[in-house]
Parts: structure tokens; C-alpha cells; sequence
């Protein structure tokens, strides 16, 4: 097997694994189990998108390129949220000010990170779904999705600028929030199984 293949189709399953679960987490509360999850996701996203920037031609490799890019932006943020939960946040006894920042339900500095490194993520499939030239109806869906996807990049970047959310932390238990989430997960784990059909179309 095509080594590049491989690894193209091992990232987009574990993409499609780990937003399941985080679908499923979200839906139980189990606030632990979708931080884990959300630390492995970027893992299998460079893994994707590398494969996807792998097999483009060469008058599209500008907006593979920066989808490339974008994806490692992404997971450097999203990484740094998460691993800073189940470590500081989680072994640490907290002073309210930094409570305030990085726990990630006070929708504080650690909570705006998350939303913008989604964001960038946004801009990467955008210009990921771009670099693509289909070949069959799964291609099709998948460019289709994913350049559609970068609309996220609007709302993830400009609602926290708002300061919709500052007191946000005071209101229920986040349960809306929870409910967006999982419409995400229900949207986005469409391309991770895509983009599997799609490197294993081609082994």
C-alpha cells in the first residue's frame, strides 16, 4: 500500500472517530472525555489534509498550500486548549483571575483560543475544498463541504469580539452551547468519512 495513502486514510478516520465521540460526550456531559478527544482530532486533520495537499495538481497547490498551513495553525491552538484543561486546569488549585482565563467553561481567553482555532480550521478546509478537482460524486460532496465549512470562520472569529459571551458563564449550564456543538459534529463528520472513501477509493 501507497504509504501517503495510508496515513491520508488513517488521519480521516480517526477525524471521523474522535468528532463521533465528541458528539457523543457533549450529548452525556462528560466534559473529560470530548477535551481528550478534541486533542487527538487535530492529529488525524494534519493527516487528512496532508493527503489531500498531497494529490493536487500543480495550477491549485497555492490553496492547498495555505489549507496546509492553516490546519497546523489550527492544531497548535486547539492543542494548547485542550492539553492545558486536562493538565493545569484539571491537577492545579486555580486563583479566581486564573480560573477566569483558562478554564474553558468561564468562556474566558482559553474559551476565545478554541473558538478562533476553529476558525482557522474553517479557513483551512475552505481553501483545502478548493485546491480539490473532483473526480466522482464523493469528491463532489466532499469539495462541496468542506468549502462550505469555511463560512464557521465568520462566526468563530467575530462573535467572541462581540463579547456575546462574557456573561454567558452566568446563564444555565451551557446547554446551548453544547447543542451548537453537536450541530457541528452532525456537519463535519460527513467529510472525515468522505475523505476516507475517498483515500480508499484510490488504494
Amino acid at each position: 500500500m501507497d504509504l501517503n495513502k495510508m496515513i491520508s486514510k488513517v488521519g480521516s478516520a480517526i477525524v471521523s472517530v474522535t468528532v463521533f465521540l465528541f458528539a457523543i460526550f457533549l450529548i452525556i456531559n462528560f466534559s473529560m472525555g470530548y477535551y481528550f478527544v478534541c486533542l487527538i482530532l487535530p492529529i488525524g486533520f494534519i493527516m487528512m489534509t496532508a493527503g489531500l495537499n498531497n494529490e493536487c495538481e500543480g495550477d491549485r497547490k497555492v490553496a492547498a498550500n495555505i489549507g496546509l498551513i492553516f490546519a497546523a495553525v489550527y492544531s497548535t491552538f486547539i492543542m494548547l486548549v485542550y492539553f492545558t484543561q486536562l493538565t493545569t486546569v484539571k491537577n492545579e488549585q486555580l486563583n479566581e483571575q486564573a480560573a477566569n482565563l483558562i478554564e474553558f467553561g468561564r468562556f474566558g481567553l482559553i474559551f476565545n483560543f478554541d473558538l478562533l482555532g476553529y476558525g482557522v480550521m474553517a479557513l483551512s478546509t475552505f481553501f483545502t475544498g478548493l485546491s480539490m478537482k473532483p473526480k466522482n460524486k464523493t469528491d463532489k460532496w466532499l469539495r462541496a463541504l468542506m468549502m462550505i465549512h469555511g463560512v464557521f470562520y465568520f462566526s468563530c472569529t467575530f462573535m467572541p469580539i462581540t463579547g456575546m459571551f462574557v456573561n454567558a458563564s452566568s446563564g444555565g449550564d451551557g446547554i446551548g452551547g453544547r447543542l451548537a456543538l453537536v450541530a457541528w459534529c452532525v456537519y463535519f463528520l460527513p467529510i472525515g468519512i468522505l475523505s476516507f472513501l475517498h483515500f480508499h477509493s484510490d488504494t
